[in-house]
């Protein structure tokens, strides 16, 4: 699995910052990028899922999100609707698939 780690480079050695897990004498594939340029979000991400802390979500949403106006109209629907379970209500707003 592809991992990003952070190094520093001295007398001619990139020497990691952290311990990797590899055999000794393993043969890896470095790309540098200067540490600016690392996406620190997705390190700590990459660092979170790596320690069992995360689990990166799988698929993804289409629809983006509910506006402020359409928030109100379900609030409203959701207050009227007494004699339904929200269960119901739910599944009517979503209409058919």
């Amino acid at each position: 699995m592809p991992e990003t780690i952070t190094a520093i480079y001295e007398n001619g050695i990139l020497r990691p910052l952290v311990p990797l897990a590899l055999r000794e004498r393993e043969t890896v594939q470095i790309p540098i990028l200067p540490f600016g340029s690392v996406d620190e979000t997705q390190l700590a991400i990459q660092l979170l899922v790596k320690a069992g802390l995360l689990t990166p979500p799988t698929g993804g949403s289409e629809s983006g999100p509910v506006s402020e106006v359409d928030r109100r109209k379900l609030a409203q629907r959701l207050s009227n609707a007494t004699t339904k379970p929200l269960s119901e209500v739910i599944i009517e707003e979503r209409g058919e698939w």
